[in-house]
């Protein structure tokens, strides 16, 4: 996922107001095509040109600290980090002595000149670490920040400020900021957890920043809680922010999550959000061939079909290879098909991709990610015509499960196609098929099926996507 073109509409205006200036770009950590990552933006504040080398380390040192830590240790083939070398006039971040939460100055009052205006005691809080004060944009911060990406890297996924500071401090929102001091680098690996995939704090963020989330809910019913499938796991339970008040009726998943306290690793629910948003920003369709830039002069048999897949570590993506509608291999990055493998006309051969990582529960589990490529063979009698290939990205949202009445089932894809789910009996009886269009929603009534467990299989264009366990009680 990248930018969306109203972002570029707003830098044009924004450029009217702010000059364009490009800085030095360091890169940082490089994994792949940077249209095929996640790409994770440090910007330097605090740092005068002479620091510059110090904000690089400082850089490289949480990049480092981010990607040994689960679930970004597996998934560091997935992103990629650059450094942009943003020199302030004067070093440090302001301190105004404004909090209301501790006895003032707790801190020596210090008013500099950085780029981007990092300021301690935002909003009354000694720790909040801020571009503004009261987020009030008197400094036209916000412009400011806009503008340096869309000038040196528009098409970035997240940006961390980095603030050459040794006081802790730090702050989330959609460009989080965190010092360099103490557990600096455990600061901005929870203010990511906020910014770019949306936890929420596990201690009690507060009455107006409470909200149902990925690690935040009011619901109290083990069968029920969004992480259910997690429950008894790891840790994992339903446990109250408070025993009184507000805070008393919301509920986390851990009680020693990095959420909630610094050092700590991320809780299995934490990490299964992460995941999904992961696979939600980009594929894990690397390059594959061939495809349709590549020119098949006079193909030969055997035709040889290959897949460039960005792998977890260790790899858990699994995949599945069918021509004409029948399995053709399993788990295997490449396959070779040949003349007698193929009927006269059209053939499709499709390989279906999913991460079947044990750091998601599945079974239970609402909405899962597939990506698809689709070769259509055309074979006549004078050989192989052409070969042509086209890449699919699928979400499948079925939810609840378990369930007693109903079933909520949601379908979405990059190229239109229509989806069919059969419901399978343990016996292997066909109970029920539906089909559902591209972004439609379908509410379907299972209240008179019999309690018990049942097989989910989806199809599109023939093809078996992914068989599912759906409970019915």
């Amino acid at each position: 996922m990248k930018k969306p073109l109203l972002f570029h509409i707003l830098f044009l205006i924004n450029t009217l107001y702010i000059s364009s200036q490009v800085f030095e770009k360091e890169p940082i950590k490089i994994s792949g095509d940077d249209d095929k990552r996640i790409n994770l933006i440090i910007l330097s504040d605090g740092y005068q040109t002479h620091e510059l080398p110090l904000f690089v380390t400082d850089a490289t040192n949480f990049t480092n600290d981010m990607f040994s830590q689960s679930p970004f240790i597996e998934y560091a083939n997935y992103f990629n980090v650059y450094a942009i070398k943003v020199p302030s006039n004067e070093s440090g971040a302001d301190h105004p002595a404004s909090a209301t939460d501790v006895t003032e100055p707790l801190s020596p009052i210090k008013n500099v000149d950085t780029y981007f205006n990092a300021t301690f005691d935002a909003y009354g809080f000694h720790r909040l670490l801020f571009h503004e004060i009261d987020g009030n944009s008197a400094n036209n911060t916000q412009l400011k920040i806009n503008t340096v990406l869309a000038n040196n890297f528009p098409n970035y996924d997240q940006t961390l400020i980095l603030v050459n500071s040794n006081v802790y401090g730090g702050s989330g929102g959609e460009f989080p900021m965190s010092s360099t001091g103490t557990s600096a680098n455990e600061i901005a690996i929870h203010e990511l957890g906020h910014s770019l995939f949306n936890l929420k704090d596990e201690y009690y963020p507060g009455d107006t920043q409470a909200a149902e989330a990925i690690n935040m809910t009011q619901e109290t019913n083990p069968s029920l809680v969004k992480w259910k499938n997690w429950i008894g796991t790891n840790g994992i339970g339903i446990y109250p922010y408070g025993v009184s008040g507000t805070s008393a009726s919301w509920n986390r998943p851990h009680q020693a999550c990095k959420m909630q306290f610094l050092g700590s690793p991320f809780c299995s629910v934490c990490k299964e959000g992460i995941i999904e948003k992961i696979h939600n920003l980009v594929s894990p369709i690397n390059d594959y061939s061939p495809n349709n830039d590549t020119t098949i002069n006079t193909p030969t048999f055997p035709l040889n079909f290959q897949l460039d897949l960005i792998k977890p570590i260790p790899n858990t993506l699994e995949n599945t290879w069918t021509l004409n509608s029948t399995n053709y291999a399993n788990n295997v990055d490449d396959v070779s098909i040949l003349e007698a493998n193929l009927v006269k006309g059209l053939n499709t051969l499709t390989v279906v991709i999913n991460d079947n990582t044990p750091l998601l529960r599945v079974d239970n589990h609402q909405t899962f990610h597939l990506n698809t490529i689709t070769w259509a063979i055309n074979y006549t009698t004078l050989g192989i015509e052409d070969i042509k290939s086209s890449v699919n990205d699928l979400r499948i949202t079925m939810s609840p499960n378990p369930t007693n009445h109903i079933i909520n089932l949601k379908f979405e894809n990059t190229k239109d196609f229509s989806l069919k789910m059969d419901i399978i009996s343990i016996e292997g009886k066909k109970i029920k098929t539906i089909s559902i269009s591209n972004h439609e929603n379908q509410q379907i009534d299972i209240s008179s099926f019999n309690k018990g467990i049942y097989i989910t299989n989806f199809y599109s264009n023939q093809v078996l996507l992914a068989s599912k366990k759906l409970v019915i009680n």
